[in-house]
């Protein structure tokens, strides 16, 4: 399969002992099961612990799943809210985990303020430097417990667990958050998508092109407040 690759593309490898990309619906009784693949959301966290600046934005344009999905379930105590006493919960977590990612950053419109950063060449250098360092923050594959780490890579090198595999329907899945800083907008929002393997790869759609209708406001929040050095 082919990438379409922009001029300030950044590739690399993520992988893990373990992850947990929890599905929202499983986690009303305190039990946590993993998604079977990462989401849009998770996988920018990764790149903003790589490297971040307020003055651009990661986007994800796809994931390649390298390894064999498989789960593995481990009972957890966890204390209850209303009484503090500790209680037994089962999370299941993804075992194994190898991606390769190709993402882009653009400029933050909403931070005009900062527009004497908008130095691409410069953010592009400094992101593969840190890809090349491992990244700047810890990083997490989900969870807290989950430690994962990265390197480059070029992405679609080196032979992957479902490169014939075909179409994989993963149905509606959590893509992201809208968050007013660079929404623009005075409110945080939550977004879905309908996700699909083709041949162990996804392609994320971008934030403006996920459907309304799997569209939910959640609450007024305002847009942080940057102020250039």
């Amino acid at each position: 399969m082919e990438f379409f690759k922009k001029r300030n593309s950044v590739e690399f490898k993520v992988w893990g002992q373990y992850a947990l990309f929890s599905d929202p619906i499983t986690r009303v009784g305190g039990e946590k099961f993993s998604y079977q693949v990462p989401t849009y959301e998770a996988i920018k966290g990764i790149l903003e612990s790589v490297y971040w600046k307020p003055s651009i934005i990661w986007y994800v344009d796809a994931i390649r799943v390298m390894n064999r999905i498989q789960t593995e379930s481990k009972s957890i105590k966890t204390l209850r809210i209303n009484d503090g006493r500790s209680d037994l919960s089962y999370y299941t977590y993804l075992k194994d985990v190898e991606y390769q990612v190709l993402a882009h950053f653009e400029f933050n419109k909403n931070y005009q303020n900062l527009k004497s950063d908008w130095n691409e060449n410069k953010h592009h250098n400094i992101a593969k430097r840190s890809i090349q360092k491992g990244g700047r923050r810890d990083i997490f594959l989900g969870v807290r417990e989950c430690q994962g780490y990265v390197e480059p890579c070029d992405i679609g090198a080196g032979e992957g667990f479902y490169d014939t595999y075909g179409v994989l329907d993963l149905g509606v899945m959590f893509h992201g958050f809208d968050y007013p800083n660079e929404s623009g907008k005075n409110e945080l929002g939550r977004r879905l998508w309908r996700a699909k393997m083709c041949n162990g790869v996804i392609k994320f759609p971008m934030p403006e092109e996920c459907e309304d209708s799997l569209r939910q406001r959640i609450k007024e929040m305002q847009p942080h407040t940057f102020w250039k050095m």
